[in-house]
């Protein structure tokens, strides 16, 4: 089991997009994945609820709220045993504890990030943040950038790119600025659960992160199994 955290300080620049996306294809793979809701706007949870109880069921749990009466919190956060994927959607503006809090609790670290000179700025320095603040590498988090609403030829791509080649952290998919997603979103789905023949490009960026992500699988299992077996008896 992986946990995916989806995360940048700046709002707007699409965790939603990428944590709602990334779960339905996972779904779409076999994998049964959970999507865990940290934003107090509640957009992941929403989507859920748009979701045709016929599609392949994303288990979706509202992090953002208390547990109910006579519920604790680690039973709200539980994760059982087949979840292949946890996939976990945060809000803007995560600093300090919070920050720490999703590191430490994550495998892997999505960061989305919009072609503009504010998003870019603001995208530095929470990458700052996250390697110093949250000790990112330190603590062996694999991190990726997911480049959102991309237009070819354009000026603030190419300015994006000079961004993203000085970062030592890979660039895992480059997201359309496209329409399908937000039909998508309306329909609770992702867009490779989209029956429209032009939304099928649309796929491909997800296919890429989902096998990066895979390729640490292994690895966490391996780990896991180490720490096991050095237990004291």
């Amino acid at each position: 089991m992986l946990k995916i955290v989806v995360m940048n300080t700046k709002g707007g620049c699409g965790k939603t997009t990428v944590a709602t996306n990334l779960a339905s294809y996972c779904i779409s793979q076999g994998y049964a994945t959970d999507l865990f809701d940290y934003d107090t706007q509640g957009s992941s949870t929403q989507w859920l609820k748009a979701r045709d109880p016929d599609l392949p069921s994303i288990r979706g749990v509202a992090a953002h709220k208390p547990p109910q009466a006579g519920m604790t919190r680690s039973w709200q956060l539980r994760i059982s045993e087949q979840t292949r994927y946890v996939i976990q959607d945060t809000p803007a503006g995560h600093v300090g504890f919070d920050l720490d809090d999703r590191v430490s609790e994550s495998d892997i670290i999505l960061v989305p990030v919009l072609p503009s000179a504010i998003d870019i700025h603001s995208t530095a320095n929470f990458i700052r943040d996250l390697l110093l603040v949250g000790k990112a590498r330190a603590r062996n988090k694999r991190i990726a950038i997911i480049a959102n609403r991309t237009r070819v030829r354009t000026r603030s791509l190419d300015m994006l790119e000079r961004f993203l080649r000085n970062l030592d952290i890979p660039v895992i998919a480059h997201i359309r600025d496209t329409q399908n997603y937000v039909r998508a979103a309306e329909r609770g789905v992702g867009v490779c659960e989209l029956a429209e023949r032009a939304a099928q490009r649309d796929v491909l960026p997800w296919t890429s992160i989902l096998d990066w992500i895979q390729q640490f699988d292994s690895e966490t299992v391996t780990s896991s199994a180490s720490t096991q077996l050095a237990a004291p008896a």
